[in-house]
């Protein structure tokens, strides 16, 4: 492997010359500079990262810690953090806390512990010292999907209370007014923000919410599935079950199924957090999407605004509701004919500014 010392050879320079290229100094004169790189591509050097770190303060390196890395939403979320660090520059190390505060605590010790540049953080729990005092802390810090009440620490994340709202008004249109849900964590804000949010919207259209159709989970699939069988073994069990995740959904899905009940037509059911999967189950299921990708890299541009100095922004982006057949909602009957190519693209369904969308599978 070429050392720093072999390039300064090959390029004819010293190498403090080598450095102040690699570093991007401005005192180096164009030509030395074409030469310096020419040999750097020549030999496939590459520099040490630790060492450069040491010089420059910096490691180019970004921590995020999620929450749960089995879950779909958070996969795709840490795809695209780690897509849009890459193209700005940046390397990722991931930490997977399972939904567990221990694991979480775990994970920003050593992050802390490698000198990186920012954290990115889906807080599993908001009780943490540990994690308060790295949110006051030195390092920058983002918290993404989730949040901590009352920390200084600007977030990136998802809204869904106009979505539930949708959700809970395509339900009583459907005739359904026997309603529960399968809540998150209430130490999480998307936990208890998904079961206020649906608690109020229900008030809405004059339904009440009685503990029993109330399940508290959390946010894995084995919750759903113990809180759904509770719900079929009371004298009088929901129409629908919302699950506030992807996971707890699936949960419900096997409960359902293992008593011989078919969905819609025994009961209803639908799912914030929408996956691929879900157009694939029979039926497919009605679910709230959230824009993943766009939180994960807006994330990364607010945390990289912090590392660089510059005012880093919140942002809230809203999520739809994405209509299926779990619900029993009428099957979308397949055109019978190619559209109309004079038609508007701007008349197309698919294109409508409704937070509503209609799915066809």
């Amino acid at each position: 492997m070429a050392s720093i010392k072999d390039v300064a050879a090959a390029a004819g320079v010293s190498v403090a010359t080598v450095s102040r290229v690699l570093n991007e100094h401005p005192s180096v004169s164009a030509d030395a500079r074409a030469r310096v790189l020419s040999a750097v591509k020549a030999l496939e050097y590459r520099p040490n990262a630790v060492a450069r770190s040491l010089r420059t303060d910096q490691t180019r390196t970004l921590g995020l810690v999620i929450s749960d890395v089995l879950n779909p939403y958070f996969t795709e979320l840490a795809r695209s953090v780690e897509e849009e660090a890459r193209a700005l520059g940046y390397s990722v190390i991931i930490g997977n806390a399972d939904e567990r505060p221990d694991l979480q605590d775990h994970h920003i010790r050593t992050l802390l512990d490698r000198r990186i540049d920012g954290l990115l953080v889906s807080p599993a729990d908001g009780a943490s010292p540990l994690m308060l005092d790295a949110a006051r802390g030195s390092t920058p810090m983002v918290f993404v999907d989730r949040w901590i009440p009352g920390v200084d620490v600007p977030v990136v994340r998802a809204d869904g209370r106009a979505a539930v709202r949708d959700l809970v008004a395509h339900l009583h249109a459907l005739g359904h007014r026997r309603l529960a849900i399968i809540a998150g964590p209430g130490s999480t804000t998307t936990g208890s923000e998904r079961v206020e949010a649906f608690r109020e919207a229900m008030a809405a259209y004059g339904l009440d919410l009685p503990d029993s159709y109330t399940g508290q989970g959390d946010f894995q699939a084995a919750s759903g599935r113990r809180v759904t069988e509770g719900f079929l073994d009371l004298p009088e069990p929901p129409e629908v079950v919302f699950a506030a995740d992807n996971l707890m959904a699936l949960g419900a899905l096997d409960a359902i199924r293992a008593r011989g009940l078919r969905v819609p037509d025994d009961i209803a059911l639908a799912a914030f957090d929408d996956i691929p999967w879900f157009v694939h189950t029979d039926p497919p299921v009605t679910a709230i999407a959230q824009p993943t990708g766009e939180l994960g890299r807006a994330a990364v541009r607010a945390l990289v605004a912090r590392i660089e100095g510059r005012p880093p922004e919140s942002a809230a982006f809203p999520a739809r509701l994405v209509v299926r057949r779990s619900c029993g909602e009428p099957p979308v009957p397949f055109p019978t004919q190619s559209p109309n190519p004079s038609q508007s693209p701007s008349k197309s369904p698919s294109q409508s500014p409704s937070p509503v969308q209609r799915s066809t599978s």
